[in-house]
C-alpha cells in the first residue's frame, strides 16, 4: 500500500524523489534478504533455541548503533527492555 500511496500522493515526481536513495535502498533489500536466508540456513544445521537467541541479540545491538551513531537517547526504557531481552536470551539458552 506505501508505493501506491507514494505513486498517487506524488504522481510522476515518485521516481525523481526516490532516485537519489536508490542504491542504498537496494542495498539495504539485499543485506534483509541475505540476513534471513542466513538464519533460515542457520536454523537447518544447529539447535533452535541459540540461533533464535542469537537473532534476537540483533534488537539489543541495533539499539546500541542508534545510541552511538544516530544520537538516539539510551534512557531507562531501553535499558530495561535491553535486560529483559538479555533475560529471555538467557532462558531460551538454558532451556535449550
Amino acid at each position: 500500500m506505501i508505493p501506491v500511496y507514494a505513486v498517487s500522493r506524488r504522481r510522476g515526481q515518485t521516481m525523481a524523489v526516490l532516485r537519489p536513495f536508490a542504491r542504498i535502498g537496494l542495498v539495504g533489500a539485499v543485506l534483509s534478504v541475505a540476513a534471513y536466508a542466513l538464519v533460515l540456513w542457520a536454523q537447518t544445521k544447529a539447535e533452535l533455541a541459540p540461533i533464535a537467541a542469537l537473532r534476537e541479540s540483533s534488537v539489543i545491538v541495533g539499539a546500541a548503533i542508534g545510541a552511538v551513531f544516530f544520537k538516539e537517547r539510551f534512557g531507562a526504557p531501553r535499558i530495561a527492555a535491553a535486560g529483559l531481552l538479555v533475560v529471555g536470551i538467557g532462558l531460551m539458552l538454558h532451556a535449550g
